[in-house]
Parts: structure tokens; sequence; C-alpha cells
């Protein structure tokens, strides 16, 4: 039997700019040690590797903060070392998160000569009033140059809008929609705004500086891009995110499937299968956050790990749940058992689910457990109804 998949994670914490909206593991330093940075990646690549020792990578992802900023080098180092430490598939997926501003889409045929195949481009918005409420660097116009250069370096690309903002309404989306198809590849990210404590955002908004569409905007928002991706091909499959038949990111289905990925990068994130005095359970591993503390960390001891416990037992069963439920496929409930021990539905209970099911958030079906699509739309005042 051969071993289960695995999926690597790189964190590239530096960004030009803190975007007001991001809560994210993101830093803007004046200078950046590149030597020093990619000897630790390195380096803490290692300890990777006998965290999850004799699997077969599927998938690389390079994420951030803002990962186009890395040099082309660093890029390639990493991807040979990972390639020397694991076996790797033959079709291996390697994404990395760029953003449209012209300096850096002029690395884009460095960063694929290095090994990357899928691009996913931070674009975020189609109109300057837009782009400045968001605090990004590019243009419009950078956008679409970006956009065709990506389109002629990477067999794979995607970009990633955000709707529901300040003064939107539901026909100025779907008109903003429509310029998203026509340049859209084989898939697209598609976020509602949300406000997120501790940034910039955050405080504007508590103190009046802006309003974001009521509900009911919002709600015909989310259910306009639905149809209207549907109809172009490019169905939702998880909350947010849409594809082409077999173009899903195959890196970002392993967290949602809850398959095996280790990180490496200030702030990182594993979980990886390993046997418990209980069964089954995974090891979660966190990365010390701040840039500094984890350069240090990695060059004193070889890991900048932070935290590492086990998740077993209902904790298991629970973050399962958390990230299938998400897909629109939902929860294979065999694979499910295979990776908690326990079967979705009777894990839950009948009184838990008949409810939800009754009222159509939940379909409950021999092979699987899935959340509706107006169950996705409210998924997170469904999970509170599912997970005490």
């Amino acid at each position: 039997m051969s071993a289960p998949p695995l999926g690597v994670y790189v964190h590239w914490p530096f960004c030009k700019s803190k975007c007001p909206y991001c809560d994210f593991n993101s830093h803007v330093r004046d200078g950046v040690d590149q030597a020093r940075w990619r000897e630790a990646l390195l380096k803490e690549l290692g300890q990777a590797a006998h965290e999850a020792p004799g699997r077969r990578v599927e998938t690389i992802f390079f994420g951030g903060g803002t990962p186009s900023l890395m040099p082309p080098e660093t890029v390639a180092a990493v991807i040979e070392r990972i390639k020397a430490q694991w076996d790797c598939a033959a079709e291996i997926e390697i994404t990395l998160e760029a953003n449209p501003t012209s300096v850096e889409a002029g690395r884009f045929a460095a960063l694929a000569a290095a090994g990357v195949n899928r691009l996913s481009l931070g674009v975020q918005a189609l109109d300057a009033a837009s782009l400045k409420f968001l605090g990004r660097e590019h243009s419009t116009d950078e956008a679409l140059a970006a956009l065709d250069i990506a389109r002629r370096h990477f067999p794979r690309f995607s970009f990633d809008l955000i709707y529901a903002l300040p003064g939107q309404t539901p026909e100025a989306w779907a008109e903003e929609l429509e310029r998203a198809l026509a340049l859209a590849g084989e898939h697209l990210s598609l976020y509602q705004l949300t406000i997120e404590r501790g940034t910039r955002f955050f405080t504007d908004h508590a103190r009046g500086a802006f309003a974001l569409p009521d509900e009911d905007a919002g709600a015909a928002m989310f259910e306009a891009t639905q149809t209207r991706l549907t109809a172009a091909g490019l169905p939702a499959y998880e909350i947010s995110n849409h594809a082409r038949p077999g173009a899903a990111c195959r890196h970002n289905l392993i967290y949602w499937r809850y398959q095996d990925y280790v990180g490496i990068g200030p702030g990182a994130h594993g979980r990886f299968t390993e046997g418990t005095p209980q069964g089954l359970g995974k090891r979660a591993t966190r990365r010390a956050s701040g840039p500094e503390a984890w350069l240090d960390a990695v060059e004193r001891t070889g890991q900048g790990t932070a935290e590492s416990s086990v998740v077993a037992g209902q904790d298991l069963v629970e973050e399962a749940l958390m990230m299938g439920l998400r897909l629109a496929d939902g929860i294979d409930r065999a694979t499910f058992a295979s990776v908690t021990g326990a079967d979705p539905v009777a894990a839950l209970g009948e009184a838990r689910l008949a409810p939800l099911v009754a009222a159509g958030f939940l379909e409950v079906r021999p092979d699987r457990l899935a959340a509706t699509p107006a169950g996705r739309q409210r998924l997170n005042a469904l999970l509170e109804r599912l997970i005490a």
C-alpha cells in the first residue's frame, strides 16, 4: 500500500505594504537578507522531512505574504530540496501566490523556469476606485498585463477578486464578474469582504468610516456568483473557489479533505498523521510567527517550531468536519472514517442532523455528508449547530 500523499506549504512573510483587510501573517521590512532566508527555509525543510518521512509529495504551495517577492533562485532551491528529501509525484502541482505589480510580473518567466507551474494572482478588483479602497499597489492596467504574462508562462493560473465592497451593488458586481470571466483561465477565487479583528479595516469600520452592503445584498451577490460561474463552466468546488472540472487547486484540496501537509516558514502550520495511544491522530505543528524570531530559532536549532500537539478523538472529528463541509462535494464518509476513525453521520447523531437536513442546509447520502448551497452560504452558523 502506497503512503498517503503529502502537501508542502512554504510561507514567505514579507509584503511591500500591509493591505487594510489582511489578517495573515505578513510583515513589511525595509530590507531582507535573502541569503539568510534561503538557508533558513532549506534548513527547516530538513525538520519537515523528519516530521513526515517516506511520503510522496503531491503539491507545493508558496504562500504569504507576497511570495512573488522571493528571488526566483530561492524558489528553485526550495523546490530542489523538496524533491531531494521526498519522493515527488510526476505531475506535482507547484503554486505560487503573486501580486500583479509590473515589478513582480517581470519575474514570472524566471519563476516558471524555477519550477512553478501554477500561479495565483491577487488581483482583488478590476477598477481603480476599488483597488484604492483595498490598499492595493497595482493598477487595473498592471493587473491585466500580469494576467496576460501569467497566461504565457504558466500552464495553470488563477486570480482572486473581493466583492461586497462599500457601495457595491449586485448589478455592479455582475458586471465585474463578466469582465473576470473574459480574463479567466481554469480557476477563479471570489471572496466576500469580511472585517477581521486586528486589521485597519476593523478599526475603520468600527468608527463608521465605511459601511458594507447589507446582508440581503451580500447574499444576492453570493447567489449570483454561484449561478453565473456554474453557467460559465466554473462551478464552485468550495465556498469561494471555482474551477473547470479537474482544475481545482490540489494543494487546497489537501486542506479541505483533511489530508496531510507540512509547513515551513514563519507561522506555517502542519497536520500529518501519526498513531496515538487512542488510535488515529494528527500531529499539529505551528512555526513561530514573527519573522525575526523564526529566523533566529532556525539558525540556532534547525527549526522554528513554536507549538506541537496531537489532535485526536472528538477534536480530530471536528477539525475534519469544519474543513470538509466547505467543499461542494462534502465529506466522503469512508475516507473520513479512515482519517478519524469515525463515521461523520454517526459522530454527529440523528438528533443534531435531522433538523438541519429538514431545513435544507445539509444532505446525508449513503456515501457522503454535504452542506447544500444554502448551508455553505451560512457555514459558520451551520458549524455552530453541528459542533458543540
